[in-house]
Parts: structure tokens; C-alpha cells; sequence
């Protein structure tokens, strides 16, 4: 034995070990991609390298022998800008997607593809697991969300995205129709929050706070808790018998729930405060917003959020017959579809744009038409005009499209001198809603009027309260967003209570370019979308609109999904030390070594973009399994591993082992045979045995749900026996 020195701890290591295998021996973690000890030392990725006093030059740690009395730093300044370098020139010439689109294009960044594929599968309780890790009201959220996952999908790209939101819902449903999922939560760490608000940011925060074990109070205002999924969307699109399920299943986590008492009345901040831990500000945006028209003052003139809050309460206006719904987003759809249902006969929407620029839903727009809502494009209301203290009519002025504005959309412009009038009975003000300042007189407001949050920790200007949702900075976003945010929220408060720093740094991941990705090798498949009630029917009730899909149609549409995000991800070496660092691979870019390409039989999938020549899968399949199907094909930047003379795995000698996509560190490698779409590949091998001419033999096997995922020959008898992957499957 010898002695040495690592990061200033002192070991011992057996005469002639390496500097990796001391240090891994002393639980001192070394990155590497190269390196494996069933294989020769190669030292091809430069990641090992580390700093040793008296000698110059850095070592590479994999093959460096120990020395007796060596002072080894793993970490230092320069040993760490060394690595950095390494990884941006392997990242710069790897190609792939760490996530699929879709999970980052959702606020909530819930892994689309994840639950999708599951639902493919017909495994709808994983389906649903991965959905609430990142979405509390799941059902709720799929029939309202504006799906920016959708807009992300490469689906499109071949004809239409995936009905992501739609599957969502579904996965919810066939949790609610039986014993609903209820997670598991960590032991109590005897902290209390209290969380003013009760609507998805507020409920979200507290369902995420009470799994980590701390004792959460929601209060809220009204006789129930949703805020506005519940007070906001009418029941025709969410009915508030699904909402009302999904609360108690966040009540059974632990999440106590006190509702009519009001901020500012019954309680103040600060007043939680001393009787909590932390605080958090989750109140919503409960005020319509002002159009500024003369006229807003006549009786008959509604803002759109109170419109709708009445309609639910059971309190709905008289509105007459003539209703003008002024707005183009989802509330001015959901505002004259209610009105349609309330027994209006004519129900026009005053929008001042056409109908492609309309930021509602193309659905809710189609939908309202088809009940009967009249549009009135390019229009903007001027005055609205009354008689004994009542509206009677809107002047309207005409408008036409100029150039593009801030938000990319084309200004529109009055045409001088045009106008129009449309006789009224009622006008609903739908173009937004603002956050009740007076509520929260205790805390610091922006030039918005808004409270003012730390985007990272929001934090407010009172030591431990926090503040979320569409009352903070920006102001009213989707619901989605604010449970995106909620889930933030709560890692910084437990940082907080834990009196531990949070770290906010966003972690590198490998995104493919775009603009060179081939669609055409896929076949087309029209988008399915659940069955609607008859038109005629719907808009005389409030009945929910949607049918749902079946389980039928849910498995046909979720297995459109095109998987663009990589199996490997939860188990990437190449990501998993991308992420240890702050690199910038970009500075390095330049014209790509390898093109997009897969190579696959009917067990393995080769991805060469996603190859950073580790050699591992060239040299495990000569040095273990003594078959030599793979070798390095090419000099320099057009180097890759492949079969000799680029042929196909199914014309070598290669008998589907599998040992290569073990040890494949990036998923350049994977395997596909028997192996569901999606499965959460953080899976661990377990040793099993199999009878084999008379001859124990060991392999590695992984499972899921009981059914055989990975089958890894683990000794000689195996290795050598020329039994095929399919045939070792049967053994198992």
C-alpha cells in the first residue's frame, strides 16, 4: 500500500492503482466517458485529467499511476477550466435532444413526452405519476390550457401536433374513475407556511410544499377553493365537479384548507407571519380590466372576470337579447358562449384585429361561431352609448392593419372617418384583469401595479414572504404558468426553511438544430380530437362540451408522438458531467462531423450525431466479447464508429449482446427490443441466473413492471454461447 493525497484528504491505494481508482475507491468523484474496467485504458475524452504538485503538465487520471506521497487536486482552477473545454468541444460536435420541445416549451415543464408515451403503452398509472410530478390539477389543466406544449411539437413539421393537452386530461380521468393517486409525503420538518390563495398557484405551492413535509394553510376569500379555474372558466369547459376531485386529493397529502376570509380583513400578512414560518402571496388577479371608453359607467357594461364569476355563483345579469362581447382571448370566448347559454339572441364579438391575429384558442373560436356568435373584425368600440343610465349601443370604430407592433402582430388603425352602430341590451368588457391593490397594501408594487417578485427566489420587500402567480411582475398569464411558477416557489421556500442556498443556475442540455432535421421517412396520421356535443345541443346548455377520447383513440394519438427528447436522458454520463460545469459549446461551433443518421436492427438504434468517440462500444466488442463488429471508420472530423464498410448491424457478426449500449455513455447507442415507449430509464441491473446447455450463467437483467427491458450476458458461459438477445429473453 501507499500513501497519497486527494483533495486534502489522506488515503491509501494499493502499488500500482491509478489515480482514478484510488480516488474512487475513497469515494472522490472523477469524471469520465472513456473509461471502463472492463476495457483497455483508452484516455480519449481528456475529462480525468487532474493536478498533482511537482509535476507540470495535468495527468489523465485513468491511466496515471499512484506514487507514494502524491498531493493530487481533482478540482483546481485549472484542472476544472481544462474539463470545461473538453466537454464544449465534445458538446459541439454532438447532436441530439437532451428534452423533447414540447417539455420545454411548457411552463410547468412537464415531461410531455414522458406521460405521453405511457399512455401509448396503456400505462396510464405511469402516465399519471409523471404528469402530477409537475401538474397538481392535471384534469383541470388539460381541459383549459392553452397547450404551449403544442405549439413546440415537431409534429407539426409532418402534419399536426399531438393532442397533448388532450391526453393529459384523459390520464387524469382514469385516475379520478377510480382510487386516485395520492403521493407519499417526507416526514414532518415541523415548518408552517401559509399561503394566501387558493387558486392553482396557491394550491399548487401548497401541495408541493406539503410532500416535502412541511404543514401548509391555504386561505382564500371565497366559498370554495380554484380562484379562477373554478370563478374564471365556465362549466362548460371545466366542470367544477372534476376541479372539486382533484382539491381533496391535494387535501389528503395534508394540505389544510380555510376558505371565506379575506386578506386585509380577517387576517394580515403580517399577522401570518408571526404565526408561520413563510408566507406565501398567491391572490390572483380578480379586477377587469378599464377599456378607458366613454360609457363604461351605464348599467348593462360588465367586466368580463365579474360576468363570469356571477354566471357561476348561480348570480347570472339580466343581459337581454343584443350582447356585445368586447375581446379577442379565451375570456371573450368563454364571456359570449356563456351569453349564447343564458338565452342572448344576438351575441356579437368587438374585436379590432381579423380573425388570424385573435389570441384565443382557433378552437374556442370555431366553436362560438358555430353556436351562433356573430364577429366583428377589425372593430374597436369608440363610446358606448345609453339611455336613462342603461347602454343601448356601441359606435364602433373601423379599423384596418398597419404595420407590425411590439408583439409582432400588425397594428391595427382607425380608418378615418369610418364608423358603425349596433344596438345593445348588455356589453361585456373581456380584455383583461388586474391584480386588487388594495389587498396587498403591506407590499411593494411595481410600475405595473403589480407585486413586486424576485423572478428566481420571489422573494417580496418582507423578509420570508413570497409571492406567485398573476398578481406578481408581469401580471394574468395562464394558469399553467403560475403552476410553473408555484413549483419554483416552493423549492426556494424549502431552501429557505432549510436555511440552504438555492440554486437557481439553469443546467446545459443538447438541443439539435432545427433547420436539419428530415421529416420525410414519416408517414402522415391526422391529429385526433375528442367528439364534441352537436352545436345545437351545447349552446343551450352548460353541459361539458367535450366528450373525452377513449382509451382507443388516447393510445392511437399519443403513438403519433415522434420521441424527439433522448431515452438515455436520465442516465447520460455525457450529460451528467455537461451539467457539472458552465460551458458554452457554442464559441467552438462550426460545420458538424457527423450527420443526423440511424443505423437500427431489430435490437439496437445508432445515432452517430450523438457519437464523441469514447471507443467504449469498439472496444468492448473486440476486447470482451471478441466479435469485432464495430471498428473507427474515417480520419480526423469524419471519424465515427461503424460496421466495416458501412454495413448494416444485421450483415456483422454481431449477435445483439448489448454490452455496447451499456456502456455507451451518450446515448448514441440504444436499445429497443421489448422496450415500451418512454419508460423512465433510470432503471437498475440486478443479477439473475439462466440455465444454458446444463451451465449456470449470469446476466444482467433489467425490469419494468415485471416484463424483461435489458438482458446483459455477465460472465463467460453467457458471452460465449452464441445465444441471441431474442433467445436469452426466452430463458429469462
Amino acid at each position: 500500500m501507499i500513501n497519497l493525497t486527494i483533495n486534502g484528504k489522506a488515503i491509501t491505494a494499493p502499488e500500482g492503482s491509478t489515480i482514478l481508482e484510488a480516488a474512487r475507491a475513497n469515494g472522490i468523484d472523477i469524471p469520465t466517458l472513456c473509461y471502463d474496467k472492463a476495457v483497455e485504458i483508452y484516455g480519449a475524452c481528456g475529462l480525468c485529467v487532474v493536478e498533482a504538485e511537482g509535476i507540470p503538465k495535468l495527468l489523465r487520471s485513468c491511466s496515471a499511476k499512484c506514487t507514494e506521497g502524491m498531493v493530487i487536486n481533482t478540482e483546481s482552477k485549472r484542472v476544472v477550466q481544462s474539463r470545461k473545454i473538453a466537454m464544449e468541444l465534445l458538446m459541439s460536435a454532438h447532436e441530439g435532444d437532451c428534452v423533447a420541445p414540447c417539455q420545454l416549451n411548457c411552463p410547468a415543464r412537464t415531461d410531455c413526452q414522458g406521460y405521453v408515451g405511457m399512455i401509448a403503452n396503456g400505462e396510464y398509472d405511469s402516465a399519471l405519476k409523471i404528469i402530477k410530478s409537475n401538474i397538481p390539477l392535471p384534469a383541470a389543466i388539460g381541459r383549459v390550457c392553452p397547450h404551449p406544449c403544442e405549439k413546440a411539437c415537431r409534429r407539426k413539421n409532418v402534419e399536426e401536433p399531438i393532442n397533448i393537452a388532450q391526453l393529459k386530461a384523459f390520464a387524469a380521468d382514469m385516475d379520478l374513475n377510480k382510487d386516485s393517486y395520492v403521493p407519499e409525503c417526507k416526514e414532518s420538518t415541523g415548518k408552517k407556511v401559509a399561503v394566501i390563495g387558493g387558486g392553482p398557484a396557491g394550491l399548487s405551492a401548497a401541495y408541493y410544499l406539503t410532500i416535502m413535509g412541511h404543514e401548509v394553510t391555504v386561505y382564500d376569500m371565497m366559498e370554495k377553493m380554484g380562484g379562477m379555474l373554478r370563478y374564471g372558466i365556465p362549466q362548460y369547459r371545466l366542470p367544477k365537479e372534476i376541479l372539486d376531485k382533484e382539491i381533496a386529493i391535494i387535501e389528503k397529502t395534508g394540505v389544510k384548507l380555510v376558505n371565506n376570509v379575506k386578506l386585509g380583513k380577517d387576517f394580515t400578512i403580517e399577522s401570518l407571519k408571526a404565526e408561520n414560518d413563510a408566507v406565501i402571496v398567491a391572490v390572483g388577479a380578480w379586477k377587469s380590466s378599464s377599456m378607458r371608453t366613454p360609457g363604461e359607467e351605464l348599467q348593462g357594461v360588465y367586466g368580463g372576470i365579474d360576468f363570469l364569476r356571477a354566471v357561476i355563483q348561480g348570480n347570472a345579469p339580466e343581459i337581454g337579447e343584443k350582447v356585445a362581447v368586447c375581446g379577442g382571448g379565451n375570456t371573450a370566448m368563454d364571456a359570449c358562449r356563456t351569453a349564447v347559454r343564458l338565452g342572448a339572441k344576438e351575441v356579437y364579438v368587438v374585436y379590432r384585429r381579423t380573425r388570424n391575429e385573435m389570441p384565443a384558442e382557433k378552437i374556442e373560436i370555431d366553436e362560438a361561431e358555430e353556436e351562433g356568435v356573430i364577429y366583428k373584425f377589425l372593430t374597436n368600440p369608440i363610446s358606448f352609448n345609453g339611455e336613462d343610465g342603461k347602454v343601448k349601443s356601441i359606435t364602433l370604430q373601423v379599423m384596418e392593419l398597419g404595420e407590425p407592433d411590439a408583439s409582432g402582430r400588425r397594428k391595427p388603425v382607425p380608418v378615418e372617418g369610418k364608423t358603425e352602430e349596433i344596438a345593445v341590451d348588455s356589453v361585456i368588457l373581456a380584455i383583461g384583469q388586474k391584480l386588487v391593490q388594495g389587498d396587498v397594501s403591506e407590499l411593494t408594487l411595481n410600475n405595473r401595479g403589480n407585486i413586486e417578485a424576485d423572478p428566481d427566489f420571489f422573494t417580496t420587500n418582507i423578509e420570508g414572504v413570497f409571492a406567485i402567480g398573476d398578481a406578481t411582475n408581469k401580471g394574468a398569464s395562464i394558469a399553467v404558468e403560475a403552476i410553473g411558477e408555484a413549483d419554483r416557489c416552493a423549492r426556494a421556500v424549502d431552501a429557505y426553511l432549510n436555511g440552504q442556498a438555492l440554486d437557481t443556475r439553469v443546467p446545459y442540455i443538447s438541443k439539435r438544430d432545427e433547420s436539419t432535421i428530415d421529416y420525410s421517412d414519416r408517414t402522415k396520421q391526422s391529429r385526433l380530437t375528442p367528439k364534441v356535443l352537436a352545436p345545437e345541443v351545447r349552446n343551450k346548455s352548460f353541459a361539458e362540451v367535450s366528450l373525452g377520447f377513449t382509451e382507443e383513440e388516447a393510445k392511437a394519438e399519443a403513438n403519433r408522438c415522434l420521441e424527439c427528447g433522448c431515452r438515455e436522458y436520465y442516465k447520460c454520463k455525457l450529460l451528467n458531467v455537461a451539467q457539472r460545469y458552465d460551458i458554452n459549446p457554442e464559441r467552438w461551433a462550426g460545420e458538424m462531423p457527423q450527420k443526423y443518421t440511424r443505423d437500427e436492427n431489430a435490437f439496437i438504434e445508432r445515432n452517430t450525431s450523438k457519437c464523441i468517440l469514447c471507443g467504449l462500444c469498439v472496444r468492448s466488442c473486440r476486447e470482451v466479447m471478441d466479435i469485432h463488429a464495430f471498428g473507427l471508420m474515417g480520419r480526423g472530423f469524419t471519424t465515427e464508429p461503424s460496421p466495416a464498410f458501412a454495413l448494416p448491424l444485421d450483415q456483422t457478426k454481431c449477435n445483439n449482446c448489448g454490452l455496447c449500449v451499456q456502456l455507451c455513455p451518450t446515448g448514441a447507442l440504444t436499445e429497443k427490443f421489448n422496450l415500451p415507449k418512454q419508460v423512465p430509464l433510470n432503471e437498475e441491473y440486478t443479477e439473475e441466473f439462466v440455465d444454458i446447455d446444463g451451465k449456470k450463467a449470469s446476466v444482467l437483467v433489467s425490469r419494468y413492471n415485471g416484463k424483461v427491458l435489458r438482458v446483459v450476458p455477465n460472465d463467460e458461459v453467457s458471452r460465449s454461447s452464441g445465444l441471441s438477445r431474442e433467445e436469452l429473453f426466452n430463458l429469462l
